[in-house]
């Protein structure tokens, strides 16, 4: 698998894993508004500016590449807190039938925890200020989960706990029992490292584990 396509790779998680990428010898097809910003040099870089809701930018973005990693994040604005969100199951709604009409199967996708039925091992004392700040973009994130799993391509779905900036360092748990979900903190290098993991051992196939440190 040499060529994908992240979308979001223009800050966050999204650009830990195009900088992990290239640095593992990926040609990584980088896709976000801002794309052309990105501060990477590599010949295997290929940014696409786009918009990840609009079909007519995911299209010919999806064309040749092997697998797709999908890593939104929350606007950098706090309207995420008062206002509706769409844009997980938005750009998820749109991406799903272009990757299956375009024979791309694999995908990664990055939600959080607390999204799914992983909302369900929020404790008591961190539900309410969750729900608080979190709710909107995080019920949209579950809209997005339910999308995934009705598709029929080979997916992974990733929910981190509490993102960090901190280093990467390969050294974190990967919980796949709803028994052991729990929150915690992780870096967003971290995150990156897992997903370019199971997309290289072809890993985690229809499943949604947490990811903390």
């Amino acid at each position: 698998m040499k060529r994908i396509l992240v979308i979001g790779a223009s800050r966050g998680i999204g650009l830990e894993v195009t900088r992990q990428a290239l640095e593992r010898g990926f040609t990584v097809r980088a896709m976000a508004r801002s794309a052309d910003k990105i501060a990477l040099d590599s010949e295997r870089l290929e940014p696409v500016p786009g918009d990840a809701t609009d079909p007519a930018d995911l299209r010919p973005a999806l064309e040749g590449v092997d697998a797709v990693i999908l890593a939104l994040g929350v606007p950098k604005n706090l309207d995420f807190i008062t206002k509706p969100v769409a844009l997980f199951s938005t750009a998820t709604q749109a991406l799903l039938p272009l990757m299956s009409a375009a024979g791309v199967r694999r995908l990664l996708a990055v939600t959080g925890f607390g999204a799914g039925e992983s909302s369900e091992r929020l404790s008591l004392a961190e539900r309410l200020p969750f729900r608080a700040v979190m709710g909107r973009a995080y019920d949209d994130k579950t809209r997005q989960e339910e999308l995934i799993k009705a598709s029929d391509l080979d997916w992974t779905i990733v929910r981190p706990g509490i993102l960090t900036n901190g280093p990467h360092t390969g050294r974190y748990k990967v919980l796949t029992e709803k028994a052991d979900w729990r929150n915690g903190i992780i870096s967003r290098a971290d995150v990156a490292d897992f997903l370019l993991n199971a997309l290289e051992a072809d890993s985690h196939v229809g499943a949604a584990p947490v990811l903390v440190r």
